[in-house]
C-alpha cells in the first residue's frame, strides 16, 4: 500500500448511520494507525487535501478530526508546515546527582552518546567564573550527542580546566561516558551545584543535530559539577529536544 509523510493513504469511507460523527471515526482511524506504529513518533501525516480526499469528507470535517487528536495531545499542528505525530515525552529528573546514562535507565529508556569533537581553548569570561579560574586559562570543550531509544535528545558542551583534566577527551572517546571519564581522573563521585533553564529557537546545526524543526523550541541548561570537596570540575551547556524533554526538578 502506498505511503505519504509516514501514513497509508489508502482509501477509506467512515460508516454513515453509524450513530458517531464522521469525523470522530476518522480520528479513531488515524489513532489506531499512530497506536499501531504505522505513524511513528515526529513522523508527518498527510496533507489535508492528501487525507480527506483518503475518507472522502470535506477539509472542513478532516480539520474537526484532527483538532480531536491535538486536544487529545496524539499529534501537533505546526502553522505552514502540516500535522506530526507527538513525541514520547522524556520525564528528565534535575537533581544534586544527575547522570544521564541512570535517568533514562530507570526510565526504561535505552541511552547512547556519540562524540562530536573536543577541542582545547582559552577560557571565556563566564566560563572561568563558573570554574572559579581566570579567564583565557586553558579548558577542554568536549561536545557530545546523546540519545534516548536512538532518538536524539541533547547536545552538550562541556568544559573542564585543562590542568586538571587533561586527557579526557581520550578517555570520553574509550569508555563513552563522562562519569567514567572523570572517574579516570579520580572524580568518583560529583555533585549539581547550580542549574540555570532557559527555553529558545534552535539554530541551524541544533535542529539538524537534535532532528527537530527550527520553529521548535529548545530546552536549554547551563549547569555547574563541583567534587565532593566543592571544587567546580565542569560547566555545562545542553540544549534539550523541547518537543521530547522535559524537567522535573528533584529537591
Amino acid at each position: 500500500m502506498p505511503r505519504q509523510g509516514g501514513s497509508i493513504v489508502t482509501l477509506v469511507e467512515p460508516a454513515r448511520g453509524r450513530g458517531l460523527a464522521i469525523w470522530a471515526q476518522i480520528a479513531e482511524i488515524l489513532q489506531d494507525e499512530i497506536t499501531r506504529g504505522v505513524v511513528k513518533p515526529g513522523e508527518q501525516l498527510p496533507p489535508e487535501a492528501v487525507l480527506a480526499a483518503r475518507f472522502r469528507v470535506n477539509r472542513h470535517t478532516l480539520r474537526r478530526a484532527v483538532a480531536a487528536l491535538q486536544e487529545a495531545g496524539v499529534v501537533r499542528v505546526e502553522q505552514g508546515r502540516g500535522t506530526f505525530v507527538a513525541e514520547d515525552v522524556i520525564d528528565y529528573a534535575l537533581g544534586q546527582r544527575i547522570r544521564l546514562t541512570e535517568n533514562l535507565r530507570k526510565l526504561d529508556r535505552t541511552p547512547g552518546s556519540t562524540f562530536l569533537r573536543g577541542v582545547e581553548l582559552p577560557a571565556p569570561a563566564r566560563i572561568a567564573r563558573a570554574l572559579a579560574m581566570r579567564a583565557g586559562k586553558p579548558v577542554i570543550l568536549l561536545e557530545t550527542l546523546s540519545f534516548a531509544d536512538g532518538r536524539p535528545m541533547s547536545v552538550g558542551a562541556h568544559y573542564f580546566p585543562k590542568a586538571r583534566f587533561d586527557g579526557i577527551i581520550e578517555d570520553y572517546r574509550r569508555v563513552g561516558s563522562i562519569t567514567k571519564a572523570l572517574a579516570e581522573r579520580g572524580i568518583d563521585d560529583y555533585f549539581r551545584k547550580v542549574t540555570r533553564i532557559t527555553a529558545q529557537m534552535p539554530d541551524a546545526a541544533d535542529a539538524r543535530l537534535l532532528q527537530q524543526a527550527r520553529n521548535q523550541p529548545i530546552l536549554v541548561t547551563e549547569a555547574v559539577n563541583v567534587d565532593i570537596a566543592g571544587t567546580p570540575i565542569e560547566f555545562g551547556h545542553s540544549r534539550f529536544s523541547g518537543p521530547r524533554v522535559q524537567f522535573t526538578v528533584e529537591n
